[in-house]
C-alpha cells in the first residue's frame, strides 16, 4: 500500500495534461486570429522504459520521452496541417502559420471539416470524462526491469532441455497523455498506461531448430502473467514445433488459435472501414445489412468498457462513443467510419475516427481442447506468415504453421503450408468460435473454426 500511495503522490499526469490543454487553447485562438473558420489540435506526450536481454546478458536499456503537437485548420473546406515537437512559443506560432499557409493553397474538399458540434462527447459536471480505468503507472527502474526480463528468459531456457538458444526477452512500460481540442469548444483529455513482457526461444539443433515465444500485455502491472509462466509457455510452444511435417494438399477444416484468429476479424474491419469503401477498394462494398456470418455470431464494440485495451469516451474527432454492434445474427449492421469517411459516403460517423474500440466476438463453443475434439481431423493454425490478402477481392492465401489434428488431438507439428480461400466464403463457413479469447488485443475472440479451406502442403 505504501508503494501505491507513493505512486499517487508523485503522479503529475493531471498537471501535464493541463499544460497540454492550455497549449491547445492558445493554438486554437491563434488559428482563429489568422482567419481559420475551424481548427483542431492534438497534443501528446509519451514516456517509457524498455529493456531487452539475451542469453542472460543485458542487450539494451532505453528510456524514452516523446511529445507532439499537430494542428489542422480549415478555411471553408480547404484544409492544412502542420506539426511540431517543440513547445517554444515561436515554434508553436510557426506551426499554426504553416498550417494556415498550406490550407490557403489547397483545393476545396467537400468532406473536409470538423465533425458536427452536436456529436461531440459531453464531459461530466467537473469537466472530465468517465474514468475508464486505463491509468496504472508502474514506477519501474532499469534494474527491476532487467531482473524481470532475465527471470522470464531463464525460466524458459530451464523449462525444457530441448530449448537450445534464445532470441531474447524484453520488458516495456509506457504511459501516454493526450489532449484533443477543437473550435467547437470541445476539449478531451486522456491518459493511458501499457506494460508488456515477452520472450522468444529456439528449440532443437542445426537445420531442425524451431522458434516460438510468448508475451503478456496489460494496462496495469497486475495484468501481466508471471515472468516464469511466460518463459515456460514460450519453451513449451517452441519445443512442440520440433520435427514438423507437411500434409497432402486438400480441403480441410482449419482451426485458427485465438492469437491468430483475431487477424480474420482484422480483415473484416479493413474491408468495412470508410477509407477502403470510399476508394472502392473493398470486397465488402454495399454489404451493410447483408449476412456475412452464421446466424449465431455477433460482434459488439464496447468503447466504454472499464479497463479495456482501447477504451475511450470520444474518438479522434471528439465524437462521443457508445456501445455499438457491428454484426448481429451474422448480419453486418454498419461500417466503421470517422466524420470524413462518413461524409465521403453520404453516411453518418460511427465514432470510429482513429479505429475501433474493444471488439468482442460471441462464442458458441468451449475451450480450444473442446474444439479440437469436435473437429476430429484437420489443421490447427498457431502462426500465420506473409501478406497474401487482397482487400479488393477478398482472396486469402497465407503461409501457416501449427499442428495436424487426428482424432481430436495434435498428432504432429506442421509448417511450410499455405491456407487459402476467399474471406467472404471463410466468414460464411465459420462453424465455431471458442469461449477463451486472447486478452492481449482490443479484438477479443476465441479460436475460430472455418469448416473448409484449401491447405497446400507437399504431396
Amino acid at each position: 500500500m505504501e508503494r501505491v500511495n507513493d505512486i499517487v503522490r508523485n503522479d503529475d499526469s493531471r498537471e501535464r495534461l493541463d499544460r497540454l490543454a492550455e497549449i491547445s487553447q492558445r493554438l486554437l485562438a491563434r488559428a482563429k486570429a489568422l482567419g481559420a473558420s475551424q481548427a483542431e489540435v492534438s497534443c501528446s506526450e509519451e514516456r517509457g522504459l524498455n529493456v531487452s536481454v539475451r542469453m542472460g546478458e543485458v542487450e539494451t536499456v532505453e528510456s524514452t520521452r516523446d511529445r507532439g503537437i499537430a494542428v489542422t485548420v480549415y478555411f471553408g473546406q480547404r484544409k492544412g496541417s502542420a506539426s511540431t515537437a517543440d513547445l517554444h512559443e515561436s515554434s508553436l506560432e510557426a506551426t499554426v502559420e504553416q498550417a494556415c499557409a498550406i490550407a490557403r493553397h489547397t483545393e476545396d474538399d467537400v468532406a473536409a471539416g470538423l465533425a458536427e458540434a452536436a456529436l461531440m462527447a459531453r464531459p461530466l459536471a467537473d469537466g472530465t470524462f468517465p474514468d475508464l480505468d486505463t491509468w496504472h503507472p508502474w514506477r519501474l527502474d532499469a534494474d527491476e526491469a532487467i531482473d524481470l526480463a532475465l527471470a522470464c528468459e531463464a525460466a524458459g531456457r530451464e523449462a525444457d532441455a530441448r530449448v537450445s538458444n534464445s532470441d531474447g526477452a524484453s520488458l516495456g512500460s509506457g504511459q501516454s497523455l493526450s489532449v484533443y481540442a477543437n473550435s467547437h469548444g470541445f476539449i478531451g483529455r486522456e491518459r493511458e498506461t501499457q506494460h508488456s513482457l515477452g520472450v522468444a526461444l529456439i528449440a532443437g539443433q542445426g537445420e531442425g531448430m524451431q522458434r516460438d515465444g510468448w508475451y503478456s500485455i496489460g494496462l496495469a502491472r497486475g495484468d501481466l502473467e508471471a515472468p516464469a509462466a511466460i518463459g515456460r509457455r514460450a519453451a513449451e510452444r517452441a519445443a512442440a514445433r520440433l520435427a514438423p511435417r507437411s500434409v497432402p494438399t486438400g480441403a480441410y477444416p482449419v482451426l485458427f488459435a485465438a492469437e491468430v484468429a483475431r487477424s480474420l476479424i482484422g480483415h473484416l474491419l479493413g474491408a468495412v472501414s470508410g477509407g477502403a469503401l470510399y476508394r472502392r477498394a473493398s470486397f465488402l462494398l454495399d454489404s451493410a445489412g447483408t449476412r456475412l456470418f452464421p446466424e449465431w455470431l455477433s460482434i459488439d464494440e464496447r468503447p466504454l468498457l472499464r479497463h479495456g485495451l482501447r477504451s475511450t469516451a470520444f474518438d479522434a474527432d471528439g465524437v462521443a462513443t457508445a456501445d455499438n454492434p457491428l454484426v448481429v445474427g451474422g448480419v453486418l449492421q454498419r461500417y466503421v467510419l470517422g466524420s470524413y469517411s462518413a461524409r465521403k459516403l453520404g453516411l453518418r460517423t460511427t465514432a470510429n475516427a482513429g479505429g475501433v474500440h474493444n471488439l468482442e466476438v460471441s462464442s458458441n463453443a468451449g475451450t480450444l481442447e473442446d474444439m479440437l475434439r469436435g473437429m476430429g481431423r484437420g489443421l490447427l493454425v498457431t502462426e500465420l506468415m506473409g501478406q497474401g490478402v487482397n482487400g479488393v477481392t477478398g482472396d486469402y492465401s497465407r503461409g501457416a504453421a501449427g499442428f495436424w489434428i487426428e482424432d481430436g488431438t495434435a498428432a504432429y507439428a506442421v509448417d511450410g503450408l499455405t491456407v487459402a480461400g476467399n474471406l467472404r466464403d471463410m466468414f460464411a463457413r465459420v462453424e465455431a468460435v471458442g469461449s477463451q479469447p486472447d486478452p492481449r488485443s482490443h479484438i477479443r475472440t476465441g479460436p475460430i473454426l472455418v469448416g473448409e479451406m484449401t491447405v497446400a502442403g507437399v504431396d
